[in-house]
């Protein structure tokens, strides 16, 4: 049988932010990403992927991975055989997302019903205020005025990010608020934020501890619902989490994609665990496959668009707290009329 004549382009774009974001121990001005496109028979597939800065997983690195898979991809490999070809990470996500929408286009059918999903619906999402000085975090949080729930980037300083609490409540006292350590803290210094966690009506606390110290949990007794981001990467790390986290947070960029990122969340279910999905920042391109896994997800955080200083022509949008993403925006299953992907409309 002859092979699919399949064509593969990719493209490295800057993706610079509206204004800087600061986390525990990094700043981001830009988030460049690697974009995938494959062709086939009048039909196209496009995959975008900022990949896991803190493991080096970066848009060059992405890039040379991929090309060192060329001949196999361009050969008509399928998403599972991907899953062996390449690790989790960036690379695969992006060859991964841009096979999800060429298989709409060539079936004629959107990526949610190949993937078992009812139609999407907007969701509720998180907005993130980053590890500012309380006064620019709670005029962040009235800033963000539609916002419902808002996620509070912190630094590891115990003093500061207390501040930073108390800021944002006293500001949006009608909100949820949710915390994100980024590994920031150790098991002695956490007290202090826990106190005021409690005190401040905050339940959700993502990834306090450096990933490779979560048996430090078992000797923590926050009461408050712990999520996992750095600690689990795919699929094989869930089974560690459980006793330790409530929540997994999983991100295309860690696990490679949407095709594990769905089989992670049928693991973490059948585990007693509960989903979060979340996003590297990027473009509406990286959070529209996001979007169909956010479906099944417990809790959701995919405002990354927002950052960006330029999104895509069409893209996702925010209203009432929540994330919209037309079906336009990326595997809605229409074929289109092809155009190199260095001609979008990102600046």
């Amino acid at each position: 049988m002859p092979q699919p004549s399949r064509r593969l382009q990719l493209a490295i774009e800057p993706l610079p932010l509206r204004t800087p974001l600061r986390i525990a121990g990094h700043a981001f001005a830009a988030m460049p990403a690697l974009v995938a496109q494959l062709q086939q028979d009048g039909c196209r597939g496009r995959g975008e992927a900022s990949g896991v800065y803190y493991f080096g997983d970066d848009p060059p690195t992405m890039q040379a991975s991929v090309l060192a898979q060329r001949e196999a991809i361009e050969s008509g490999i399928d998403r599972e055989a991907l899953r062996a070809l390449l690790p989790p990470g960036g690379a695969r996500n992006a060859i991964d997302c841009a096979l999800w929408e060429l298989e709409a286009q060539l079936s004629g059918r959107p990526v949610w019903a190949l993937a078992g999903i009812d139609a999407p619906q907007p969701l509720t999402t998180m907005f993130t205020l980053g590890a500012d000085d309380p006064a620019t975090v709670a005029a962040g949080a009235r800033a963000h005025a539609q916002a419902r729930v808002l996620k509070l980037k912190l630094d590891g300083d115990a003093d500061a990010d207390c501040a930073r609490v108390r800021a944002a409540r006293a500001a949006r006292p009608d909100a949820t608020l949710a915390v994100d350590a980024n590994q920031g803290y150790r098991l002695d210094s956490i007290a202090p934020l826990i106190a005021v966690l409690h005190e401040q009506g905050v339940r959700l606390l993502e990834q306090p501890f450096a990933r490779g110290s979560d048996a430090d949990l078992d000797a923590l007794d926050s009461g408050l619902e712990l999520i996992a981001d750095e600690s689990v990467q795919g699929l094989d790390d869930i089974e560690a989490l459980v006793g330790r986290y409530r929540v997994v947070n999983i991100k295309l960029d860690k696990c490679g994609g949407l095709t594990e990122a769905l089989l992670m969340v049928e693991r973490a279910r059948a585990l007693g665990l509960k989903t979060m999905v979340g996003n590297m920042l990027g473009s509406s391109w990286a959070a529209a496959p996001a979007f169909v896994l956010a479906q099944r997800c417990d809790y959701v955080d995919l405002d990354g668009p927002s950052f960006i200083a330029q999104d895509r022509a069409e893209a996702v949008f925010y209203r009432d707290g929540r994330i919209h993403c037309p079906a336009s925006v990326w595997g809605d299953g229409v074929a289109s009329r092809l155009s190199p992907i260095s001609t979008e409309s990102i600046a």
